[in-house]
């Protein structure tokens, strides 16, 4: 308390004072406030605290207590694996997304309540004759199989996306720990074609292949043919564009750039390209009725309209960088005419001065 009281403060400020006026020691300073100098210094008090100090009290935050008849209290504590409730024997581990000075005692009976359920297992596994479990952790409500003091590790598995703890019965318990699931083989490569519920959400692999699964699909229900067809489409990158597409039909080359006319499936639409130029559909045109002729008639049309206006922008701002270019050194110029006339200037009225000079000498 004396450390963080004003007067100490001030006190001190009149010591640095003195010690910057070399009227008293650094060192001495120093040495009388870390070792004392009739009073206690910083490493006998803090000797005396450390021995007072109980480190379970202070890693532990009050949340209340409940008005029953233990009338115990609710505490978040700091364990080896981060926060959890404590109340009396009971335990339940603290998720992140729950700051622990914004817990008020209902969330954390109703925690503390959820966690004694969980000790209770859902049901026995038939394959494996181990019990299911559903969890409540740092991240969140998983299942798992088996008992922590098991020789066997216990397998865990977590929620999928939109799921509630209310919503896991037993038979959805073992659904989940099936994942991840081995749906077959796929013809094409030999690899086993997977599914898996990600960090970013599920999706099906095949070797070095993968495939988001849409919201529609889940990855406890997904068939190998369902997975085989998502394989086999273009992969789509994290702005969201796959690969090139192939061209919906490829005419004759262009009399213009000698390169086959394609017609291609765009964001916009449809439209043929000649390598050069591109050219939409019209609206209401069937992909399937374009001609050559068509085509050639779009692209030319298209090109005789010149470049689009973003190109055009560009022009401008070319030709006015130029005009700009063309200014300064105009100006340049002139800057070194005007100087120029000055220094001649100058020389002219030397030249007059010394004339006049001689004259009167003379």
């Amino acid at each position: 308390p004396r450390l963080v009281d004003y007067q100490f403060t001030a006190q001190m400020e009149d010591d640095l004072d003195a010690i910057s006026r070399q009227e008293a020691q650094h060192l001495d300073y120093l040495h009388n406030f870390y070792f004392g100098n009739g009073n206690p210094g910083l490493k006998q008090q803090l000797a005396n605290k450390i021995e007072e100090i109980d480190a379970r009290n202070i890693s532990q935050i009050h949340v209340g207590t409940p008005q029953d008849a233990d009338r115990q209290p609710v505490y978040v504590r700091v364990g080896k694996y981060g926060p959890f409730l404590e109340h009396g024997e009971r335990r339940a581990s603290l998720r992140e997304d729950i700051a622990p000075d914004e817990l008020n005692l209902e969330m954390a009976l109703e925690l503390l309540e959820r966690a004694q359920q969980t000790d209770k297992p859902l049901g026995i596994c038939p394959e494996t004759n181990r019990p299911v479990y559903i969890k409540e952790g740092r991240f969140g409500t998983y299942v798992q199989l088996g008992n922590n003091d098991e020789d066997e590790k216990p397998k865990n598995a977590g929620l999928l996306k939109g799921m509630q703890p209310d919503d896991i019965t037993f038979e959805v318990a073992l659904k989940l720990l099936t994942l991840p699931r081995n749906l077959g083989q796929d013809p094409k490569t030999d690899s086993d074609v997977m599914a898996y519920n990600g960090r970013f959400g599920p999706y099906v692999k095949s070797g070095d292949e993968t495939r988001s699964l849409p919201a529609e699909i889940s990855p406890i229900e997904v068939t190998l043919e369902e997975a085989l067809q998502l394989l086999a489409q273009p992969k789509q990158n994290r702005r969201g564009r796959g690969a090139p597409r192939e061209p919906l039909k490829v005419f004759e080359k262009s009399p213009v750039t000698e390169e086959p006319i394609k017609l291609l499936d765009g964001r916009y639409g449809p439209y043929v390209t000649d390598g050069e130029t591109n050219a939409s559909i019209p609206k209401g045109t069937a992909v399937e009725e374009v001609t050559f002729d068509q085509a050639v008639t779009l692209l030319s049309e298209r090109a005789a309209k010149g470049p689009t206006k973003k190109s055009k922008s560009k022009k401008k701002k070319t030709t006015k960088k130029k005009k700009s270019t063309t200014k300064k050194k105009s100006t340049t110029k002139k800057k070194s005419a005007t100087k120029k006339k000055s220094a001649t200037k100058k020389k002219s009225t030397t030249r007059k001065k010394a004339a006049t000079k001689r004259r009167s000498s003379d």
